[in-house]
């Protein structure tokens, strides 16, 4: 079912959520850069620009406590930290590429363990979709088999409309009981004509193709060419919305700390490095081999689909300018 928002109604009921306590996260203006981070009210929600990072930290934060220990004598004492204590979110203005990830995430942290610091978050929260009207030479989400209103992922979906406001469809049962609580704020379909749709300017790539080739190249002198220009710095890992790998460590003295979770990623020389002194990765064109073959080789013969969005953060942040569509896009006509 379709319904209209107007954009006084949306910063109302944003406010009243915040006011009740909820916590509400939105693209914001932080220290200079557009972040998904809490509201404090609804007019600081940034409606035209995406994130620097993705919205996935909402579920998979940078890093998290998972458990404390500390020592009295020979007692040692474990406390772990309860996911049914994290709050009740609501996500808004998240953007087609970022949504979509959300169900890839899903598919890692409850495959052969359930992970309940994301699953809990995940539960407890309400994705707001936002049509993107704009785009840049980065974005390559239709590419994909994405667009820039697709809903995959989010419970609600907003598409701006011509004079402002929104119309909102629901997808899920969250959605619309959310609907069903602030129904109020929504009204009727409206006669308004939605706005026109950013149009990336790339053409689909043959995903069958790419994988059949990296399904027989994982050897090939292309990687050295592909990925040559490499650093290893992370960054590409570290703003994509798909990207899950993360380490767990034990921080503080031997009397008291915490073991915690937190971000990693596949292109950092100790991320394979074998307390043997072994690394099999041990050159950067493999490490970024892998992140190719983890995209659109390995995640797909796990779960069936492809582990990138199109959204081109990676693109934009990389400092030695390496264009992950243009790599597949190349692969795709070998």
């Amino acid at each position: 079912m379709q319904n209209f928002i107007s954009e006084q109604n949306l910063n109302t009921l944003l406010d009243k959520l915040i006011a009740a306590g909820k916590r509400v996260v939105a693209p914001r203006l932080t220290a200079g850069t557009v972040l998904y981070e809490p509201l404090q009210k609804a007019e600081q929600m940034v409606h035209d620009e995406l994130p620097r990072r993705s919205a996935k930290e909402t579920f998979f934060p940078v890093c998290e406590d998972i458990m404390s220990y500390e020592k009295e004598g020979q007692q040692v004492r474990l406390t772990d930290i309860d996911p049914n204590s994290f709050p009740e979110t609501i996500l808004v203005g998240v953007r087609p590429c970022d949504a979509a990830a959300v169900p890839v995430l899903d598919a890692v942290f409850s495959w052969d363990y359930r992970d309940e610091f994301f699953l809990k978050r995940r539960d407890k929260t309400t994705i707001i979709g936002l049509a993107c009207t704009t785009a840049d030479d980065a974005c390559f989400c239709t590419a994909l088999g994405l667009s820039p209103a697709d809903p995959k992922g989010s419970d609600l979906f907003l598409t701006p409309v011509e004079g402002g406001g929104y119309t909102c469809e629901t997808f899920t049962e969250k959605g619309e009981q959310f609907i069903a609580s602030h129904g109020s704020f929504f009204s009727g379909q409206s006669d308004a004509k939605t706005l026109p749709l950013a149009q990336p300017q790339t053409d689909k790539f043959d995903l069958k193709k790419v994988k059949a080739w990296l399904d027989e190249h994982f050897e090939d002198p292309a990687w050295d060419s592909i990925a040559t220009r490499c650093v290893g710095c992370g960054a590409c890992a570290f703003v994509c919305p798909a990207c899950h790998c993360f380490d767990i460590v034990d921080e503080g003295t031997e009397k008291k700390g915490k073991r915690r979770k937190s971000w990693d990623a596949c292109g950092f020389w100790k991320f394979t490095h074998h307390a043997s002194g072994h690394n099999p990765r041990d050159q950067q064109p493999k490490r970024y081999r892998n992140r190719i073959m983890h995209k659109f080789k390995y995640y797909d013969d796990k779960f069936g689909q492809t582990l990138c969005t199109g959204c081109g953060r990676c693109i934009r942040i990389c400092p030695v300018g390496i264009d992950i569509a243009a790599i597949v896009e190349e692969i795709s006509k070998k």
